[in-house]
């Protein structure tokens, strides 16, 4: 019987092993590898997120996987000094200041990218 229940998300990356140590050891999240050649990282509600690898991987154009975070500029800082750039986009595409961080467009929001190239982003909702 189908029941949401269960459900979870998943993305693709063109490089596992980069993927695992990216998420893992850079962004510090839980990250559990399988032997099916695919890697599951699990968020900080619990829920977990399937990684596997895709030999003609294309990155994401839109946001596969957003952190909620207090202070933005705080998150920015910390990933700018784990070797994370936020500074992605250019100035026609979305307003953002010198580290990344865009305010215009409701919540306060910075995009990084992954190793293959997928976006995410920290934001403050509240």
């Amino acid at each position: 019987m189908f029941t949401p229940a269960r459900a979870f998300s998943s993305f693709a990356v063109a490089d596992l092993g980069a993927a695992k140590t990216f998420y893992g050891e850079t962004l510090g999240l839980p990250v559990q590898e399988y032997d099916m050649g695919i890697i599951e990282l699990t968020i900080g509600s619990g829920a977990r997120v399937m990684v596997y690898p895709k030999d003609d991987h294309e990155p994401a154009v839109f946001t596969i996987l957003n952190f909620e975070v207090d202070d933005v500029e705080a998150a920015v800082d910390d990933l700018n000094a784990r070797g994370v750039v936020t500074k992605i986009y250019d100035d026609s595409e979305f307003p953002t200041d010198a580290k990344g961080i865009s305010r215009e467009m409701g919540p306060a929001i910075a995009w990084f990218r992954d190793p293959s190239g997928n976006v995410l982003a920290v934001l403050k909702t509240q």
